[in-house]
This record gives structure tokens, C-alpha cells and sequence, in this order.
């Protein structure tokens, strides 16, 4: 991650090219998509059950991506361009609506019954890429009131993404804890991020002028994480902490179960 922050620093057209930006989001595409159909495999869901579920979630959420990006190239989420500011739209409608299906679908606790728990967890090692926040304080283009506690959360989220994953293999009470300590630390992160990026952005909501302005707020690749990168972890976030829900609850019904065969 040093060598990547360096790398980012010295040559900022690697970042400023959006070739990086790409390779990630497709990278996280390809494991989302695989990670979920190896989640499918292990359920007891019929061939065409798991088929029609994972194109089900594959289809929305790439279009999801698709229209995003587009926005995002074409400057739609560049400050004044509209009347009414669209990056919250981007940032909060998805989570809105997503959270509820989510943590509701019956298969898809079928499939975080069946998933590993540290699979999700594991995949926020992306996170560490917040660490282009931090390369823009460096490069004074982005103000430290934001670049500062939004890339050291992300960077301590993706740093812990493994250890946390490894730990939660052990399927242990205190690793499950650790776990939902991991995912509310960066659900926190991304809410004073947040917070703070509206706060300090031109337009309406704009609350705190900053003596460096954001340079590259609304700005193409950058404006992908908030709009898209954001949102979509939050979402990921949801996952783990509904899996660690149910394994605790399981647990705690075989300890109950083995008790009583005990007592008996």
C-alpha cells in the first residue's frame, strides 16, 4: 500500500487517467460476481434458483455501475452543473433502497447461511485505496479537513479487512464481535466522510469553507468513490453485519440445544 500511495504521488496521472479507477472497479465486479455464485454452490438452491438469483443482483448492480460512470465521465456530479445537488442523490438513494432487500431477502440469508463469514469482510481490502485522498492532501488539491479523516479511515478499514477475515474464520464469539466492531468502524468512517465532503462542498449545503478548495470535487475518476465506491460498501458493510447476526443466533440455539441434551 505504501509503494501504491508513492507510486500515486510521484506520477498523479496514473490516478488523474482513470486507469486505476477501472482496473479496481472491475476487479471488485469480477470477485462480487464469483464470490456470489461459490456462495450459491453451497446452498441447496436449485441450478436455475441459483442462476436466476445471481443474475437478479449481477444485472442491477452493474447497470448501477453503468450509469454512475457515465454520469461521472459526462460531469454530471460536478458542483453547479444542476440546481439541485446530485452526488447525495447518488450516495444515499442506493443505500435506501438497497438496505431494506437486502437485509430482508430470503435468499440472501439462504446464501450468507452458506458464504464463509470472512469472504465479505475480506473484500474491503479495496479500501485502501481511500488512500488517494490522503496523496491528494500530499499534492494540496483536496483540503485536510476531509483527505485526512476520510483516506486514514479507509485506509485503517482496508488494513484490518484481513486480520478481521482471518479471525472470523475461527467462528469464535470474540471474533464475531471483532467483526461487527470492524464493520461499524467503517460504517463511522464512511459517515464523517460524508458528512464532512457535503459540508465543505460548493453549493446549497455547503457549510465549512475551507482555505484549500476541493479541486477535485465532482471530478472524474475521484468523484467514483463517493458516488459509487461509498454507497456500494455501505451495502457491503449491511452483508457481514446480518451474516455475524445469524451465526450468532444459530450458535447460541446449538449451545441452548447442547444444554438441555446435557441436562437431560
Amino acid at each position: 500500500m505504501a509503494l501504491w500511495i508513492g507510486l500515486t504521488y510521484s506520477f498523479p496521472i496514473v490516478s488523474a487517467s482513470g486507469v486505476q479507477t477501472v482496473a479496481v472497479r472491475v476487479f471488485i465486479q469480477m470477485l462480487l460476481a464469483l464470490g456470489l455464485w461459490l456462495g450459491l454452490e453451497r446452498t441447496d438452491l436449485t441450478p436455475s434458483q441459483r442462476r436466476n438469483f445471481w443474475l437478479a443482483v449481477l444485472i442491477p448492480y452493474t447497470l448501477w455501475l453503468a450509469v454512475i460512470w457515465s454520469g461521472a465521465i459526462n460531469g454530471l456530479f460536478l458542483p453547479r452543473v444542476s440546481p439541485v445537488p446530485l452526488l447525495p442523490f447518488a450516495i444515499f438513494l442506493p443505500v435506501i433502497i438497497g438496505t431494506p432487500i437486502l437485509l430482508s431477502s430470503k435468499r440472501m440469508g439462504q446464501v450468507l447461511d452458506a458464504m464463509p463469514a470472512s469472504w465479505l469482510i475480506a473484500l474491503q481490502l479495496y479500501r485502501v485505496f481511500g488512500g488517494v485522498f490522503l496523496v491528494g492532501w500530499a499534492r494540496n488539491v483536496i483540503p485536510g479537513v476531509f483527505a485526512l479523516p476520510a483516506g486514514i479511515g479507509d485506509v485503517i478499514t482496508g488494513l484490518l479487512a484481513v486480520p478481521v477475515a482471518i479471525a472470523v474464520a475461527t467462528n469464535t464469539p470474540e471474533a464475531r464481535r471483532a467483526a461487527v466492531g470492524w464493520n461499524v468502524f467503517g460504517l463511522f468512517d464512511f459517515a464523517v466522510a460524508i458528512s464532512i465532503g457535503l459540508m465543505i462542498a460548493p453549493g446549497r449545503l455547503q457549510l465549512i469553507v475551507p482555505s484549500l478548495p476541493n479541486t477535485t470535487a465532482g471530478v472524474y475518476p475521484n468523484v467514483m468513490i463517493p458516488a459509487f465506491a461509498v454507497p456500494s460498501s455501505i451495502l457491503l458493510h449491511a452483508l457481514p453485519l446480518r451474516q455475524l447476526r445469524r451465526r450468532g443466533r444459530s450458535g447460541r440455539l446449538l449451545a441452548v440445544a447442547s444444554s438441555h441434551r446435557q441436562t437431560a
